[in-house]
């Protein structure tokens, strides 16, 4: 609205028309005045602001909405060729992800072979959510102090098993003395159950002391040494443990299950970049739907499961799990999306016993299973908890 000045003069006027003109004009101001008002309120109303100053859309929602996102989101995903990361491997094959998330968020994948390489991709910036084992996601936290990632979810139990070969003659945790034994990796989840235990046993690794030679060796060269009589035993995890039996006669000492309340722990779990957790809550749930529902469809469907997961790992890696063996390995392993904390915590304390970590570590910010605990809610299913 424009509204025209009043007559400027020299003197007062007492003429009437110039003073209905100037009645005329405060009353079109005031006019214009409310209506402004009411404009700039009508706007407050539909926009909000950032932290940053820059207006957010209506549709882009809070961590309490589980709307889809209005905006394109690339989400880069990680995860590992094996039957305990069966969640992405079936969830995508389905395209429930992608059903879950919506057309506004593409899905870029990324397997690894190792927990640390995550970790490292994370650092990076280079991934937003993958499906890990609990001791790098720790290692993670730590030094990152506490900022660079969070876990979200559970995804396997189980799965971890201490083999021997018959021939070295192993029946007691004594026998082990003086015996070369692998796991898959320095400081991994199955190295450290491993050296935990034999110091609960009484032995030690040549490094910490004992007799016995702790060999960290990538799964597949396990098999060969296996074979070879190059190593005594493995703590080993599916399906690697069942491929040790089936192809080189191992035998089973100990399931890693016995040692555990309900005999249920973390193998597998979901970790997240902080910063991607708070700039997209919404995706970030949306993707959590989609992880439970695949859960629930793969316990209540395992042969089909089964299927999936074995074409998957053919796809990645062009070898493909005999029937036998997958069979062996998923009797092994729960598909939960119960993170299983209080085994977390035991996991964090055996790695700063060991001297993996300089300090023992404070991990009450790792979890947040707000999101998690919401679609369960919205599902009916009993709520997890975190440390």
């Amino acid at each position: 609205m424009r509204v025209s000045a009043p007559p400027r003069g020299g003197g007062c006027s007492t003429d009437t028309h110039d003073f209905f003109t100037r009645k005329e004009y405060f009353v079109k101001r005031i006019i214009f005045i409310l209506i402004s008002l009411f404009a700039l309120l009508a706007m407050a109303a539909c926009s909000s602001d950032d932290d940053n100053g820059d207006p957010t859309p209506a549709a882009t929602t809070s961590a309490t909405s589980g709307a889809t996102s209005s905006e394109p989101v690339t989400l880069r995903l990680g995860y590992f060729p094996n039957v305990t990361h069966a969640q992405p491997q079936v969830g995508l094959a389905r395209g429930t992800f992608a059903d879950a998330l919506g057309p506004n968020v593409s899905v870029e994948t990324t397997t690894f072979n190792a927990g640390p390489a995550v970790i490292e991709a994370l650092f990076a910036g280079e991934i937003d959510i993958s499906y890990i084992g609990p001791n790098p996601a720790i290692n993670g936290y730590v030094q990152s102090d506490g900022e660079a990632l969070r876990v979200i979810a559970g995804a396997t139990s189980g799965g971890a098993r201490l083999i021997v070969r018959p021939e070295a003659n192993i029946t007691t945790a004594a026998d082990f003395d003086g015996k070369k034994v692998a796991t898959p990796q320095l400081g991994n989840t199955q190295d450290v159950a491993l050296r935990s235990w034999f110091a609960a046993n009484g032995l030690n690794a040549r490094e910490q002391g004992g007799n016995v030679q702790v060999l960290p060796t990538a799964n597949a060269d396990q098999l060969t040494l296996f074979q070879n009589g190059d190593i005594d035993a493995s703590w080993a995890p599916e399906p690697w443990a069942t491929r040790l039996e089936l192809e080189a006669g191992g035998v089973e000492f100990l399931n890693e299950a016995e040692l555990w309340p309900n005999g249920q722990y973390v193998t597998t779990h979901i970790i997240v970049a902080t910063g991607f957790l708070e700039d997209h809550p919404d995706v970030v749930e949306n993707f959590l739907k989609a992880h439970v529902e695949t859960t629930e469809w793969i316990n209540a469907n395992p042969e089909e499961a089964k299927t999936l997961v074995n074409q998957s790992i053919e796809e990645i890696t062009s070898k493909p799990l005999t029937q036998e063996t997958i069979d062996g390995a998923w009797a092994n392993i729960e598909i939960t999306y119960d993170p299983i904390a209080s085994s977390l915590a035991k996991s964090a304390a055996d790695a700063f016993e060991l001297g993996y970590l300089d300090e023992d570590p404070d991990l009450s910010g790792i979890y947040a299973l707000d999101l998690l605990n919401k679609v369960l809610r919205e599902k009916n299913l009993p709520e997890v908890s975190g440390l």
